[in-house]
This record gives C-alpha cells, sequence and structure tokens, in this order.
C-alpha cells in the first residue's frame, strides 16, 4: 500500500472509520528546491499524551511541557519490519539534531499481545539502540488521539506546538529531515541542510522494491490469507496439517500438528514445519516460545536446500537458528537474481507460536 500525505483532520476521519494498520509502501519524494520553496503547513495542535499507559527513559511528558521545543512523534512496534527499516533514520535525527532542541517521543502502540509486555519492550529499546524517550501505548490511547493509522508514523511539531507535517510508512527520509531543519530554524535553532547518511543493517536494510511482489501475511485466523494446507485452517482447535505438493505463488501451508489461534499458529509437537511460496530478497518471521519457555531450534530450507549464501542474520548458512522468545527474526536475505522461491522452516520442538510473514 503506498501512503499518501493527507491532512491531519483526514486523519483523524480515516482513523475513526478503521483500526490500526500498516503503511508498507514508500511515499514519493520532492525536489529540494520544491521543498525549499514551500513553507510547511499547520495540520492541527499537537493531541494529548496522557493516555500512556508508562514511560521508558522519562518521565510522562506533556504538550505544554514541550512548548519551545521541536518535537518527532513516532509510532512504532518493535516486531514490525516497516518501522524497523526506519528506526535507522529516526535514531540518526535524534543524535543529530538533539543539541538544536529536537525532542523525539516513541509511542509503541502493540500490533500483537506479546507486545504488550513492558519488559519485552524494553528489551527491545536495548537490543535496537533507542535512547529517546518512549510512551508505552497499551491502550491506543494516544494512537487515538493522534487519530492514527499506521506503524510507523511520524508526526512533526514546532515550538508553537502545532503538527506541521507527517510521514505514514517507510521513505521519503529526505523529506522528513528537510522538515526538521525547517523547523529548527523557524525555532532560531538554524541546523544547516546537511543530511544524515544511513545504511541499515540486517532487518534494518531498505527493502529492494523493484523485487518485492509478496506482502505481509498473517498466520492468526483473524487474518490469514491464501492459506493452502488441505481442508483449511480449523480455527482454535488443535489439528494435523499438510502442506499440498505444489504451492501457487504467496500461498502458504502447515504440516504437523498446530493450533490457529486468532493472532498466530501454535505448534503442538515436534518437526512441525511451514511452507510459502514467494518472492522477495528478504523473509522474516515474527515468532518464538512464550516468555519463560525454553529457547526452539529450527532449520530452514530455500527450494529444499541449505540456504547458503541466501541466509538471513538469524541463521547460518546451513538453515539453523533458534527462537528465544517472540521477536522479528530475519531468515532469507537472497543476492540477486530474485526469482519464486519455496521456504520451508521445521521446529525441532513444539511451543512456538508463529504471527506473520513479512517481506523486504
Amino acid at each position: 500500500m503506498n501512503t499518501r500525505t493527507i491532512s491531519f483532520a483526514a486523519a483523524l476521519f480515516t482513523a475513526a472509520m478503521a483500526g490500526p494498520g500498516k503503511a508498507i509502501g514508500s511515499a514519493g519524494d520532492a525536489s529540494p528546491k520544491t521543498r525549499a520553496a514551500v513553507r510547511s503547513p499547520i495540520e492541527g495542535g499537537f493531541p494529548p499524551l496522557a493516555g500512556a499507559t508508562g514511560w521508558l527513559g522519562s518521565r510522562p511528558l506533556a504538550p505544554a511541557g514541550l512548548r519551545g521545543k521541536v518535537v518527532l512523534v513516532e509510532f512504532w512496534t518493535f516486531s514490525c519490519i516497516n518501522w524497523r527499516r526506519t528506526a535507522p533514520y529516526v535514531r540518526a535525527w535524534a543524535a543529530k539534531y538533539k543539541d538544536r532542541g529536537l525532542v523525539v517521543i516513541g509511542v509503541h502502540s502493540p500490533e500483537f499481545g506479546f507486545e504488550r509486555d513492558v519488559d519485552s519492550v524494553r528489551q527491545a529499546v536495548w537490543q535496537i539502540g533507542i535512547d529517546h524517550p518512549i510512551a508505552l501505548d497499551n491502550d491506543f490511547a494516544v494512537w487515538r488521539a493522534f487519530g492514527n493509522q499506521y506503524w510507523p508514523a511520524l508526526y512533526f511539531i514546532d515550538a508553537q506546538g502545532r503538527i506541521r507535517h507527517h510521514q505514514f510508512g517507510e521513505g521519503d527520509y529526505e523529506r522528513s529531515e528537510r522538515v526538521i531543519q525547517e523547523l529548527l530554524a523557524e525555532a532560531g535553532e538554524p541546523a544547516g541542510h546537511d543530511l544524515v547518511s544511513v545504511a541499515g543493517r540486517g532487518a534494518e536494510a531498505g527493502p529492494d522494491w523493484g523485487d518485492l511482489k509478496s506482502d505481509e501475511t498473517y498466520a492468526g485466523y483473524a487474518k490469514a490469507e491464501n492459506f493452502a494446507s488441505p481442508g483449511g485452517a480449523a480455527p482454535g482447535k488443535s489439528r494435523t496439517y499438510a502442506a499440498p505438493a505444489r504451492l501457487e505463488l504467496n500461498a502458504w501451508a502447515l504440516a504437523g500438528q498446530w493450533t490457529v489461534g486468532r493472532e498466530a499458529a501454535l505448534l503442538n509437537r515436534p518437526r512441525g514445519s511451514i511452507f510459502y511460496r514467494f518472492h522477495a530478497r528478504d523473509l522474516h518471521i515474527v515468532m518464538g516460545p512464550a516468555a519463560g519457555e525454553p529457547p526452539i531450534r529450527f532449520r530452514v530450507l530455500l527450494d529444499g536446500r541449505a540456504p547458503g549464501a541466501a541466509h538471513g542474520a538469524d541463521i547460518d548458512a546451513q538453515g539453523y537458528g533458534t527462537a528465544t522468545q517472540r521477536r522479528l527474526y530475519q531468515l532469507i536475505r537472497q543476492p540477486k537474481p530474485i526469482a519464486d522461491r519455496t521456504f520451508e522452516i521445521e521446529f525441532l520442538a513444539p511451543g512456538v507460536s508463529v504471527y506473520s510473514f513479512t517481506f523486504g
């Protein structure tokens, strides 16, 4: 889905008509000359942050206490690949413009139930290297106050407490940084015109849009699509599944004994597998054992063979890896040429929950 710039009032209206969603496309980019000639419009006032259920790295913050500062509010959830690819830019802006008066606030609004756990969010903050304040938004109160619909979403607020720009989904990083510079200059803190240089690594590397022909897919029955195991899913019931002899592009299947729940598919016995026919450079899975449960070993095959040079950051060249917690795992990053491939993951022990597949 390509994101488009819409007014803050329109965002409020459309958010009232739909629940949380992800922006997975890349917005367009105007030339520097165009940006320099147009002053960012006023889209609305700074909504309250009082609905946050807690804070990490800061005392509770409020719009009134941030007057005089340029503020970037970022909505995120830690298993989201779209946010992970935006995160290195936000980190770089926070570091570069902190001394000029920029305040970055992350609002963590969880997509999946396990992302509501404060310790899990705290661990993600540490692992990913976030050092700006985080508002925990488990009740989606801040999300609703902004009329937000997307992970990630960025809102740029001037020193007078007015929203002047937003970015929904990945991309348009140059425009976003130009807005930060513009708002800082208006506040009397000129920050120059040079831009950050970001080279994302692992899951944070930008997607290969030209070869991306597979969309995010959920394993839970509430949002599952293109499920190809014979007989379909049995929601909420333990059942033995089998994979068909052939999968169409973007179809997937289970093999072994699983319970397909609302959010995730849970493996009940060892040696259960998932198959997926995809077309993308990268394949990720949101998965893991429940908190406090032992790690689960697994093996990944690509077209029936060890992935070799196509292995992702969370497995080795032979395809072996370990699920230690519920999070995003990068399993495939294949070199060109990109073609339709069949992915298989076999879990050597039960207890893993699989939530979604994402691509890049």
